[in-house]
């Protein structure tokens, strides 16, 4: 096969797959804007139509109107508690991890290898393992129904994000450090002041990835938000799933669906750079 017939049926199959992964986003689009009698007839009979025949713009906010039993105040009280929620976690994820990072990278203790190597080999514990104790520990400390026990665990760290920090700091030149070293500056300084302006690329990976995962996390809370008040989008979301799951008010729940996963979709065309080189942080060498 020549070259050029070998680049088109590259270019068929990454288009053939780009097709797949979008289908799905554009039937929820379409089938968010249309009207219940073609929603119901996409439900039941398995047809779908590529364009709604006169666009029901109206279900959006008709969808956000019937989330939670108050209408519009429970799709923003879950839209402020999933901010919250997700920045403290993004905050948190980045000052920990960073700060982890730059002790396993630049201090000389004794056990740093196996302390490393233990923190790594964590990634292995299926979050089933802990999910139990963790939530016998947060009901001890009388956290339950509080946003504690979702942002808290944040500002331990997280391995993944710690070994991209920690492989990031170890190929910042010793020159530097040590330059930093006779003016004056002790660790916190140098990670504050020195480290953390270079590794923006690993700090933009580290908040992409917490900020997705935050927002769209839906066992954390739906284990420990006991009331509406205190519930996010992801749990709202699914609390509307099931009063209407049907196929008769399928537009209401695309429309309510698309709305939530707008940020994360804006986030993804925003850095999809960030996305791609957060691919080959985690194989560099330290």
């Amino acid at each position: 096969m020549s070259r050029r017939n070998s680049n088109l049926v590259i270019f068929a199959l990454l288009i053939l797959g780009s097709v797949g992964m979008v289908f799905p986003f554009w039937w929820m689009l379409t089938t968010s804007l249309s009207t219940p009698a073609e929603a119901t007839a996409a439900g039941s009979a398995g047809t779908f139509n590529w364009l709604p025949t006169h666009p029901q713009f109206q279900n959006y906010p008709a969808a956000l109107a019937r989330m939670g039993s108050r209408p519009w105040f429970g799709f923003f009280d879950a839209l402020a508690n999933t901010i919250i929620i997700t920045a403290l976690t993004v905050v948190g994820q980045v000052l920990s991890c960073s700060l982890v990072g730059y002790a396993f990278a630049r201090l000389r203790f004794r056990g740093r290898g196996p302390l490393f190597i233990l923190m790594v080999a964590t990634m292995m514990l299926p979050a089933q393992v802990t999910m139990i104790p963790m939530f016998i520990m947060f009901r001890s400390f009388g956290w339950v129904d509080t946003y504690l026990p979702l942002i808290v665990p944040a500002f331990f760290g997280a391995p993944f994000f710690i070994f991209m920090f920690r492989q990031f700091f170890a190929q910042v030149p010793e020159a530097l450090v040590e330059a930093a070293r006779v003016d004056g500056c002790g660790h916190f300084r140098i990670w504050w002041q020195i480290m953390l302006p270079i590794c923006k690329p690993v700090i933009a990976i580290t908040a992409i990835f917490t900020f997705i995962a935050a927002w769209n996390d839906f066992l954390g809370p739906l284990i420990y938000l006991q009331t509406e008040e205190n519930m996010t989008l992801a749990v709202a979301l699914n609390s509307f799933q099931n009063q209407y799951g049907d196929f008769r008010e399928a537009n209401y729940l695309m429309a309510a669906s698309l709305v939530t996963m707008l940020p994360c979709i804006v986030l993804f065309f925003v850095a999809q750079k960030q996305f791609v080189s957060g691919l080959a942080l985690g194989g560099v060498k330290g």
